[in-house]
């Protein structure tokens, strides 16, 4: 299967913004320890932030991973332009393929289209984040090139 990206679309916002607020706070409950409560309250508040004029939000570049045959929707993508020490640089909010879809090699492809995109707006560097358990994602962003450049680490006492 081939993919491709095409903008979501605005009847497709609300339920992508809640399928995502919803996995991120489990992420930091599951991943970085947070209490649930605190988790849902701050996922709630980083996308309201980022996205505060939905899909017209500047700088915030939404997308769905299609398969290019069918058109079928089988994930979504959410990259922004950001500044650093560096200049602007394109950051990976959300990358997901669809339960169904997984393990065919089709994150690495929905990859290489952001990194198509993000060099079609003149960005020469990617970065993001990765919870220290996902370690899928964590070997596909390191075979496709990614390098880690800080480890973040916690104890509870």
């Amino acid at each position: 299967m081939e993919v491709r990206l095409r903008p979501l679309l605005d009847e497709e916002f609300d339920a992508y913004v809640a399928h995502g607020q919803a996995a991120y706070a489990r992420d930091m409950v599951d991943q970085a320890g947070v209490p649930r409560e605190a988790a849902e309250a701050k996922a709630e508040q980083d996308w309201k932030t980022l996205l505060q004029q939905r899909l017209a939000s500047p700088g915030q570049f939404l997308f769905a991973v299609e398969d290019a045959a069918s058109r079928e929707r089988i994930g979504d993508v959410w990259y922004a332009e950001r500044d650093n020490d560096l200049g602007k640089v394109a950051f990976v909010y959300s990358i997901e393929i669809f339960e169904p879809f997984r393990g065919r090699g089709l994150g690495r492809q929905a990859m290489g289209l952001i990194e198509e995109e993000a060099r079609s707006r003149g960005l020469t560097k990617i970065s993001l984040n990765v919870f220290g358990g996902n370690d899928v994602a964590r070997s596909l962003y390191r075979s496709l090139g990614y390098a880690e450049t800080a480890v973040f680490m916690a104890k509870t006492l």
